[in-house]
């Protein structure tokens, strides 16, 4: 990883436009943002897309006919990718929960659910962390983790990009699976505190009284690189943050958007943050790493 506290914009940059969309990730290049975390479904016919639910969401997806959904679904595992593609994704359902969470994001109308292939083509210069998005509450929505993980590398590889990449998930069975297939590989583990109290579902393994820093370090340790341990900013404590570095994790708190709860967890020793606004943290932070390095999304 590089040196310097990382900014890595959240989903791209949703705070300020579409989430996992290439308009989306242009844009925020143009700010000068390089590392985003990205969210990977995949489809009926086996191709990495980017998209955060495991069901098409109807507060941000219009059909064919430009009218919103009028509810979840179907997953997006039952279509294809020229299904997929005929989905607008470029802008929040006004009046909706989500568009008040995101006053400021600007719409890119148009903007389709986009292949990992195509995201990373369109941005050569970008540092990626690719969350597989599966959850064993309900296996029947997507392919296995270790399935992901694969399908995921696979198109990485080809693209020339394993270099600029970083999978992490909630659910450890990709991340871990790739850690046997290809140790070289940077990964990252995501709890927040539901997946912890159910560690023997989420994370395939018992806590049997251990931290969560223990337990993830036990993971493939923190040797190289380091692993990566990404937790839920607001649950998250300075004692366990201070002692994921004495383990030697690197710590990665999700979702941070506050300017203060920012400088807090760089002074606890966090190595960086994912945020939904990348921009407001490059001000907060002063001197914030936004630039590239191995390993470094």
């Amino acid at each position: 990883m590089a040196a310097g506290f990382l900014v890595i914009g959240h989903r791209g940059a949703r705070g300020l436009f579409p989430e996992n969309t290439i308009e989306g990730f242009r844009a925020a290049l143009a700010l000068g943002i390089r590392r985003f975390e990205i969210d990977i479904a995949v489809s009926a016919d086996a191709v990495p897309v980017l998209y955060h639910d495991l069901v098409l969401n109807p507060d941000m997806t219009r059909g064919p006919d430009g009218a919103w959904l009028a509810e979840p679904g179907p997953p997006l595992g039952a279509l294809t990718v020229a299904e997929l593609q005929r989905f607008d994704v470029g802008r929040i359902r006004p009046g909706s929960a989500y568009a008040g969470r995101y006053p400021e994001q600007r719409p890119a109308d148009g903007a389709r659910i986009p292949m990992l292939e195509a995201v990373l083509a369109a941005a050569p210069e970008a540092w990626f962390t690719i969350e597989l998005k599966t959850d064993p509450t309900r296996p029947e929505l997507t392919v296995s983790g270790p399935e992901m993980a694969e399908r995921v590398v696979a198109v990485a590889e080809q693209a020339g990009a394993i270099e600029r990449i970083r999978v992490q998930s909630f659910d450890w069975r990709g991340p871990r699976h790739l850690g046997r297939m290809r140790p070289e590989i940077a990964r990252a583990w995501l709890t927040e505190p539901k997946t912890a109290a159910a560690a023997a579902l989420w994370w395939g393994v018992e806590r049997a009284g251990r931290s969560v820093p223990e337990v993830v370090a036990a993971e493939g340790g923190a040797g190289g690189d380091g692993e990566v341990w990404s937790p839920d900013h607001a649950s998250l404590e300075r004692e366990a943050l201070q002692e994921a570095n004495r383990l030697g994790l690197k710590v990665i708190p999700w979702t941070v958007n506050e300017p203060a709860a920012m400088a807090r967890l760089k002074d606890w020793g966090a190595a960086g943050l994912i945020s939904d606004r990348p921009d407001l943290a490059a001000v907060a932070l002063g001197r914030a790493d936004g630039s590239g390095g191995r390993g470094s999304a």
